[in-house]
Order: C-alpha cells, then structure tokens, then sequence
C-alpha cells in the first residue's frame, strides 16, 4: 500500500496543543494585514447567491410513535361478481351447514350485489327470517319451488346493514351500578316486509305436497349415512 500523505501545514504543531508560531505571528505570515488594508480595513465579503427556494422535504421523525397507527391497505385487486353455482337457481331448496340455523332448509330468492344469497324459511314454517347466506356454507337439494309471484327487489345488502348504535356516557353512579342490556328490537317495517313475502310464498309451498313438512323438519346425519354417497 502506498504511504498517506502528510498535511503540510505553515504552522506546525511541537507538542500536542502547542504551535510553534503565535495567533498574531501567523496573521503577518499568511498577508492578512495586507487584504485587510487592500479594503480599507476590513475583510472583503462575497453577496450569498440568491437560490430559487425550493419546497423542503420531510424529516423523518426523530421519535416513532408508541402505538401503531393502522394505515389503509391499498387494494388494487378488479372487484369480480361471485359466481354462483349451476345448482342454485332461484327457487331452490337449500340446507344451511353452519351457524345459528343449522340443518334448517330454506328457499333460495336471488344472489345480492355482495355475491351471498338471499334466503328465507319461510319463518312462519321453520323460524328462519329473510337472511343473508354465504354460498359456501349451503347444500343445493334437488326441491325447487316456483318464486315468480315473490317480490324481492327491494331487499339488497343496504337493507341487512346494522345501524350505528350510540354510546351513552357512565357517570359515577352509574359505574358501579349493572345495566340491562337493551334488545334489538326489529322494525314493524322489516316485520311487515317479512309477512309480505312469507305469504306470497307460502301459496307455491302449499301447492307442493308434504313440502311444507319438509321445510319445517331440521336435516341431520344418523349413524351409518355416509355424507358423500347422499343425493339430495
């Protein structure tokens, strides 16, 4: 490797923090005296270029926050309609498989915006309402009945939306008092909704015999049925 060079300097240091020549001897050694009189007395000063003012950039945050701060996700992904399977048609007799309606049979009415079913019991036979149902968690049977005297353009996903409930402020005496819990009490409107469609309904079940039974009896699986070999 080659040897660094050595900073030549007019004032050498003997020692650590010692100069060899003073403040003032090295004010005549490098001419200051002589710019300084050049202009009558005082340094020369240069006029600061003018830059055009450029807009600053951010700094980074010295310090992160605490707690995270839930940013939004860009999603970039086409939204595609779900497509519904060639089993269900409308009219269809479907089995719930999962949730609070299990082994209920319902009537499939349409597909909704969202890509879920709109289905119902009717609840005056099996208790099940209008309701939402993810296709995935259904089982088409070979029932259908005829819903072209059912009206069911006004339901869509705006209808099933859950209204925003508002926070009611615990003072002192209230904290350590037990609160009922208030019901969700339903709409006479969506009542009314309900009966409207039951009855349309219940006109094509009754023209179907032993169809009304079937709808009000829960499926289950008993020993020795295996689910695969079943043909609904």
């Amino acid at each position: 490797m080659a040897p660094k060079k050595q900073r030549v300097t007019r004032n050498p240091e003997l020692i650590r923090g010692v100069r060899k020549y003073s403040r003032s001897q090295m004010y005549h050694k490098r001419g200051l005296w002589a710019i300084k009189a050049k202009n009558g007395g005082k340094f020369p000063t240069h006029e600061k270029k003018s830059v055009a003012a450029e807009p600053a950039a951010e700094k980074a945050p010295k310090f992160y926050p605490a707690d995270d701060v839930k940013k939004p996700l860009s999603n970039k992904r086409k939204h595609k309609p779900t497509k519904l399977r060639a089993s269900i048609t409308p009219g269809t007799v479907l089995i719930i498989l999962t949730g609070r309606f299990k082994g209920k049979r319902v009537v499939f009415l349409k597909q909704l915006a969202s890509g879920l079913l709109l289905v119902t019991g009717p609840f005056k036979i099996n208790g099940v309402p209008l309701r939402r149902v993810n296709q995935a968690y259904v089982v088409a049977t070979s029932t259908k009945v005829d819903i072209s005297g059912v009206n069911v353009e006004k339901f869509d996903d705006k209808y099933f939306a859950k209204q925003a409930e508002k926070k009611k402020k615990k003072g002192e005496t209230e904290f350590f008092e037990a609160e009922k819990e208030e019901k969700n009490v339903l709409p006479a409107e969506k009542k009314d909704d309900q009966k409207a469609v039951d009855a349309d309904l219940l006109k094509a079940i009754e023209c179907i015999p032993e169809l009304k039974f079937y709808l009000g009896a829960r499926f289950s699986l008993k020993a020795g049925m295996k689910p695969h070999e079943l043909v609904f």
